[in-house]
């Protein structure tokens, strides 16, 4: 890791000496070329903002004694404690690097986690005892491990690692009394554990081939004998499986009956699917089983925004619920007896909260009271849910690109808003309606609209959708952007002279390539972790991801793949980039590492733009610890104060 920061600081510093207007500054972890000074007054008033924090459920206490949460109360995100609703929590867990993911010990009081160092992603999983707390290693120290899932009983635990050779993910399970490991499945590529047989001799896994692609098999865990349960001429995206306690079928998520992920039940007697979510025609994204099999609870993304329902397996029909707050809510898990389901809730005004049904009372209690800065809720901004057409058509009609607006209160000079056209990365994810403190700000203290549409490529809109900028239709998507360009200009109170473009990861690229395609239009950008070639990109990801991601993007070891690559990387035509760019950077990154940021920065400089660079070389994939995540919120409000909206004040609309 060392020697990583190292060449890139010699590289940061090659970059600096090319150029003479390049003013880098170095403090602790933070490296920073061309970025202004934070004035105090916008550092202050963001402070609201940054202090805002939220808490997620992390499994039930096995005794019944309470739940874990994960929230953060200094500069990372750790576990604790909590007893009751509204009750005093308890932190448990003390690093300096965040916790990553949690596992309940069913008949245990403790719980696994992940944790990595500086953002690396080579996560090692830990027991944490919680009678004695005591914490202890469960892997090897250097490969990466994740996806941690115990057996019924608790007295296996299998995960995902990459310790065989660093380029596969197989899957492993340790005995939890004697330490003891041992390879389940190694077939090559991206596999992971989805559920224990009620013995715990059988284990359902399932490899992973592409967003649209999976590959579900049970192992015989005595013999070892592996037998497929997927039709393999047939392109099937599953999700989670998990037995049902009888033994007699599994419950799993899949689109094997259309465009949408539906829950079904697959009866092993008369080898057929049953499907159970069929009258909702949107992707069901994850569900829990009671331990009993008597209930499911499933979540539904329908049109971005989620919805829990409960089932009972015996009639197949829903149980109603009490009416929940508009938003997402998502990880539902029974208690022991079943009768209770506890769950995080999270809304566009809203961060994070766990919750819990009492399914016989339907009555919703609120377990945490997450913190929003001082600030008033009542004044974020809900988005609007809107459509607008873009450059093709389906079935004879303009295709419709789905977007969230954040529409700020009218200005009081009367002027149309500034607007930031926000771009998620994946590129299979979704925008959705959930908190951000950054849209928050710029619609409250900046008056700037922001705009998040979900471009072609977009998952939650089924299986076509999805498949739309593969390969060599990746351009069609950056011609959506074209169409929120436009929608943008037929919008009264918006100004389409005053449009900034903003993305992470694949967003971050998506960034890149409309400053190229659409330079006229934009006024400055911000890509974060961004992807600035894919040859190189692909070359350079971390080994046990590659061929995902060579399955979404393509192979660029086939020749024709290659020049195609090349030709819709943005830095074949970084000349074309000549307005203000602010690039952000975890130096760790093993997903887009961070020589795309720098090969980036360096080529634009070279058209005498302005460039703005930020690193930090104790972060990954993103900035998880508090304080780093500050600095660049600041400074990426300064530059939308200086580049969209035309004025020295700091908090100006």
């Amino acid at each position: 890791m060392k020697a990583v920061v190292f060449a890139v600081l010699l590289c940061l510093a090659s970059i600096g000496n090319a150029r003479a207007s390049v003013e880098r500054e170095q403090v602790g972890a933070r490296i920073s070329e061309n970025v202004p000074s934070i004035p105090q007054v916008l550092a202050d008033r963001l402070q609201r903002y940054a202090n805002t924090r939220g808490a997620s459920f992390a499994g039930w206490v096995a005794d019944g004694s309470g739940m874990f949460i994960t929230t953060r109360f200094g500069n990372t995100t750790q576990v604790h404690l909590l007893a009751s609703a509204g009750g005093a929590r308890s932190q448990l867990t003390f690093f300096d690097e965040p916790v990553a993911s949690v596992t309940a010990h069913p008949t245990r009081n403790g719980f696994v986690f992940a944790k990595d160092d500086g953002g690396s992603e080579f996560y090692q999983l830990y027991w944490f005892d919680l009678d004695t707390r005591e914490i202890r290693l469960l892997t090897d120290g250097t490969s990466r491990n994740d996806n941690p899932l115990f057996s019924h009983d608790g007295s296996l635990l299998a995960f995902s690692s990459t310790e065989r050779n660093g380029t596969d993910t197989d899957v492993w399970v340790l005995d939890f009394a004697t330490g003891k490991r041992r390879i389940a499945i190694s077939e090559g590529g991206r596999w992971t554990a989805s559920d224990f047989s009620a013995n715990g001799k059988r284990l359902l896994a399932q490899r992973r081939v592409s967003i649209n692609e999976s590959q579900p098999v049970s192992i015989d865990l005595d013999s070892g004998d592996v037998r497929r349960i997927y039709d393999p001429k047939r392109r099937i995206s599953f999700d989670a499986f998990l037995y049902a306690p009888d033994g007699k079928g599994a419950y799993y998520i899949a689109n094997e009956m259309g465009e949408f992920r539906e829950l079904t039940f697959h009866d092993f007697a008369r080898d057929r699917p049953i499907r159970l979510s069929a009258h909702i025609p949107w992707d069901i994204t994850e569900f829990s089983l009671s331990a009993d099999g008597r209930r499911i609870a499933f979540v539904a993304n329908e049109d971005g925004f989620g919805t829990l329902h409960v089932l009972d397996t015996a009639t197949r029909k829903e149980i109603a619920l009490p009416s929940l707050p508009t938003g997402l809510p998502f990880a539902p898990d029974f208690s022991k007896d079943g009768e209770r389901i506890a769950f995080t809730l999270n809304s566009a005004t809203s961060p994070s909260d766990v919750h819990v049904i009492d399914i016989g009372s339907r009555r919703v209690e609120r377990w945490t009271r997450s913190e929003v800065g001082g600030l008033d809720p009542s004044k974020f901004v809900t988005p609007q849910l809107v459509r607008f057409p873009t450059f093709d058509s389906v079935r004879g009609r303009a295709r419709q690109i789905p977007a969230l607006y954040y529409k700020p209160a009218p200005r009081v000079d009367g002027r149309p808003h500034a607007v930031v056209i926000g771009i998620h990365g994946g590129p299979e994810a979704q925008a959705r309606p959930s908190f951000n403190a950054n849209h928050q700000f710029l619609a409250n203290e900046l008056g700037v609209a922001v705009v998040e549409p979900n471009v072609r490529g977009s998952s939650g809109y089924g299986r076509d959708y999805l498949d739309l900028d593969n390969g060599e239709r990746r351009q069609d998507a950056v011609k959506d952007i074209g169409a929120v360009l436009d929608w943008i200009a037929q919008q009264p109170e918006l100004d389409a002279t005053r449009v900034g473009v903003a993305g992470g990861s694949y967003g971050g690229y998506m960034v890149l390539a409309s400053m190229i395609a659409h330079g006229e239009r934009i006024r400055a950008g911000i890509s974060v972790v961004g992807i600035s070639n894919f040859v190189t990109f692909l070359t350079n990801t971390e080994d046990y991801r590659r061929d995902l991601r060579r399955a979404e993007y393509g192979d660029e070891r086939d020749p024709r793949m290659r020049r195609i690559l090349e030709r819709l990387s943005p830095l074949t035509d970084a000349h074309r980039i000549v307005r203000p760019l602010f690039v952000a950077q975890g130096a760790n990154d093993p997903r887009v590492p961070s020589s795309e940021a720098q090969q980036i920065v360096s080529r634009v400089r070279g058209n005498d733009g302005e460039v703005w660079f930020l690193m930090f070389t104790d972060e990954g994939h993103g900035f998880q610890k508090k304080a780093n995540a500050d600095h660049y919120r600041a400074a990426s409000m300064l530059f939308w104060q200086r580049h969209l909206l035309d004025t020295p004040a700091v908090i100006a609309q």
